[in-house]
């Protein structure tokens, strides 16, 4: 079958399009059709040897995709050939098919298109661990989230909206705002080219966020540790800037607010019941239209690595999708 693959970490330029064996389902894991697989940041980590874990040479890129049940493990109970679904994994996405366990994957409502089910679990499972799993998210607060235009920032701009939170939407460039402005965002902050800690002040009559959502780390995170309101939560959600940040101990305590981590993969790996429960929860809501991913192109296969390029340069808004069947 058909398959991207990845020989060497040196990043996306390096990725091959090649003929790999068929994988074959363990006996808690699901062999699907692949219809359309979403291409992440995390995916351009993976391949480039940036990722916090390095999967064996050679691998198959792609850790979210949805396609069709062929075939499954004697122990899966929840699903059956014929069934549509969407899966997260850590790697093979990028081929003709692959496998999920069992209890990663998630059925499809009627009516859901594979396009857009490729990009829910997650950027909406991330937005939706942190908003409301870890940050305990209440109707009318005021979240920061930075990366608004990406894939996971804006889920969690469109969840944040559904939830009823006051969201200010950090973009790194001027021509993003419209677009977070249309998921929900009601303020929207350019910190490239605008003060942060005076237009928080301003936001928030000074008062500071309750949420801090933040996707860049670095020089950024340690903006937002000094601008947090009283019993605040600011959380860690990625390092898309390279830089990983320091933060003097003193201001949560002066604040008493709290530093909250978020890895919602591992989150899923270890309490995989409650990961499946907001799985099912996420589809609704897409099913329902209470969410609404925004796909920013449809590539075939073929361009994977031209698609993992694009994410690297900052030069996609929401997801790009790979169409394989």
């Amino acid at each position: 079958m058909r398959a991207v693959l990845c020989n060497s970490f040196t990043g996306p330029q390096d990725l091959r399009l090649g003929e790999i064996a068929e994988p074959k389902p363990a006996d808690d894991a699901i062999l699907i059709d692949v219809h359309a697989a979403s291409v992440s940041f995390m995916d351009q980590l993976l391949v480039s040897g940036l990722y916090q874990m390095r999967p064996s040479l050679p691998f198959v890129p792609g850790t979210e995709a949805s396609g069709v049940v062929v075939a499954i493990g004697d122990k899966v109970t929840q699903f059956a050939p014929g069934d549509r679904v969407a899966c997260s994994s850590w790697t093979g996405g990028y081929a003709e098919r692959m496998i999920a366990k069992e209890s990663k994957s998630v059925r499809l409502p009627d009516g859901v298109a594979f396009e857009a089910a490729a990009t829910v679990l997650h950027n909406y499972g991330t937005a939706y661990y942190a908003l409301v799993e870890r940050a305990r998210a209440q109707r009318g607060e005021i979240v920061l989230i930075t990366g608004a235009a990406g894939g996971v920032g804006l889920a969690a701009v469109d969840l944040g909206r559904h939830l009823g939170l006051r969201v200010v939407a950090g973009v790194g460039s001027d021509d993003k705002a419209a677009l977070v402005r249309r998921y929900g965002a009601s303020e929207v902050i350019n910190y490239r080219s605008e003060d942060l800690r005076d237009r928080i002040k301003s936001i928030t009559s000074g008062q500071g966020i309750d949420i801090g959502f933040d996707n860049i780390g670095g020089a950024i995170f340690e903006q937002m540790a000094r601008l947090m309101n009283w019993g605040g939560r600011l959380m860690p959600i990625g390092f898309t800037s390279g830089a990983i940040p320091s933060v003097p101990m003193n201001l949560p305590l002066l604040k008493n607010y709290s530093i909250i981590g978020v890895f919602a993969g591992a989150w899923a790996e270890k309490f995989s019941a409650e990961a499946t429960r907001m799985n099912d929860t996420l589809m609704q809501l897409l099913a329902d239209g209470n969410i609404r991913p925004h796909i920013d192109r449809i590539l075939p296969l073929d361009d994977a690595g031209e698609a993992m390029q694009a994410i690297a340069n900052r030069t996609v808004q929401g997801r790009i999708v790979l169409k394989i069947r």
